[in-house]
């Protein structure tokens, strides 16, 4: 009998066994098409697997403002921004607004949020955004230790694609915002087998778990299987989700937590 566990990827380790893309033109370890609501891609980028291409550079640059007052990495060149005065000495008996137990002596100490890495691959800098708040948004699942399908997901405002979608919908509810699974894929090779719908019971315990009442996909009708890891609206309907939307192009499939 196969050996079937589902990982969360939350480090480097859980990330080299996200599985390939059924077409190789695509590639999860490196598709941010739902992060980036205006330029996201699918393509397959290797540059995106080397360390240190991670959280720092996972959104778009800051462009400077010349007429603003200089963020502390940047020098002081702006000739209409009165020049910055030394940083008062810090008060150890003052509670700063953002963070109401920095710096001070008396609060219990904070324990340090778990983090994937500042050197971490850019893929993987993106899906450990939230493990300090939310927990993982991705996982894997393996038979006999062999990657077979993949899953990502997470709270609504981590897919910008996903927000902009729902805006075309305003009948979806609005509160409470539902958790969002943007991707399930097999493996051709374990196709068949019901790797995808244990995989989605996985995440949907996982996010009721997490305290959301609903979650939603979004199938793409008319795509190659190979080309989106969206799946099809039938099978949502086949793992507990009901027809939220009916869209010749974009449906929305939901389903309720309890």
């Amino acid at each position: 009998m196969a050996d079937i566990r589902i990982i969360d990827v939350v480090d480097a380790t859980a990330f080299q066994r996200i599985p390939p893309c059924a077409d190789p033109g695509f590639d999860h370890r490196s598709c941010d098409y739902w992060e980036d609501g205006a330029r996201g891609s699918k393509a397959a980028r290797l540059s995106w697997l080397e360390p240190g291409s991670g959280p720092a550079s996972a959104g778009s640059p800051r462009r400077p403002n010349p007429f603003g007052e200089p963020a502390d990495d940047e020098p002081a060149t702006n000739p209409f921004a009165p020049p910055r005065t030394a940083a008062p000495a810090a008060n150890p008996f003052l509670v700063g607004d953002d963070d109401p137990l920095a710096e001070n002596p008396f609060a219990p100490t904070r324990p340090k949020r778990p983090t994937v890495g500042a050197d971490a691959p850019r893929k993987l800098g993106l899906l450990g955004r939230g493990l300090g708040v939310f927990g993982s948004y991705a996982k894997v699942l393996l038979v006999d230790d062999v990657a077979a399908a993949y899953a990502q997901f997470g709270p609504l405002s981590a897919y910008p694609r996903a927000l902009t979608l729902r805006d075309l919908y305003p009948k979806l509810p609005a509160a409470p915002l539902p958790a969002v699974i943007t991707c399930i894929a097999t493996t051709p090779e374990s196709r068949h087998a019901g790797h995808a719908r244990r995989l989605v019971e996985a995440v949907c315990d996982d996010l009721a778990a997490r305290g959301f009442a609903a979650v939603e996909a979004y199938p793409e009708v008319g795509t190659r299987p190979d080309a989106t890891s969206g799946a099809t609206t039938a099978f949502w309907l086949t793992v507990g989700f009901g027809l939220a939307i009916d869209d010749e192009r974009y449906p929305v499939v939901r389903r309720e937590l309890g």
